[in-house]
């Protein structure tokens, strides 16, 4: 059985001690003058800008991550403030502005899905991993194009995921393009050493 190709970033699924994510967000700022579009699924760090930052100081500004293999990342954009002049908009386009939702913490358990650049396998569990930009994202779903980047799984501290498991997914077989758990292992607010060291087996 193949597993299926489709991209979606990151997606939470529960939190680390195997209680339910119960859907806990916050409201982030996100500047007018930030000039890449925000998709559902994408990882974003703080924004540091002057000028892009909330002038009010009641929301923490964002932008998508700088690298997708390295960086302090903030936490994962999980839906939007509707905008009232067009409720079908999924997504932030560029150099518009708004808000965005997003899930923060070390301790939110991801789901993402493999880019079949390389097959699974047992001793990947436990190691870390960048994500890759397979695309940007798609404008009528709102959802990013970003996989996790299987052929570059490492023993490698500051990669930003660490894997847990292959996802336990009736239709989810270990291989190319499988279903990961995955935590954010250079999350805010810790450094972008990495939290989780990533140990060989032996």
């Amino acid at each position: 059985m193949s597993n299926d190709t489709g991209a979606f970033g990151l997606k939470p699924i529960r939190m680390r001690d195997g209680t339910p994510w119960n859907g806990a967000v916050e409201k982030c700022y996100v500047s007018p003058l930030y000039a890449t579009a925000i998709y559902i699924g994408m990882a974003v760090q703080r924004e540091t800008e002057t000028d892009n930052v909330d002038a009010t100081g009641e929301h923490m500004s964002v932008e998508v991550v700088d690298s997708l293999s390295s960086g302090v990342w903030y936490g994962v954009v999980v839906g939007i403030e509707p905008v009232q002049t067009n409720l079908n908009l999924n997504y932030i386009p560029a150099s518009t502005g708004g808000y965005v939702y997003v899930a923060v913490g070390a301790n939110v358990v991801f789901l993402a899905r493999g880019d079949g650049g390389a097959s699974t396998v047992s001793l990947d569990i436990g190691y870390n991993a960048p994500m890759v930009a397979t695309a940007a994202g798609t404008a009528a779903t709102g959802v990013c194009g970003w996989h996790l980047a299987q052929a570059s799984i490492a023993v490698t501290q500051t990669l930003p995921l660490t894997i847990l498991r292959v996802h336990q997914k009736e239709d989810n077989v270990a291989g190319v393009n499988a279903l990961y758990e995955v935590v954010l292992n250079t999350g805010w607010p810790t450094l972008a050493g990495g939290d989780y060291l990533a140990v060989a087996s032996t």
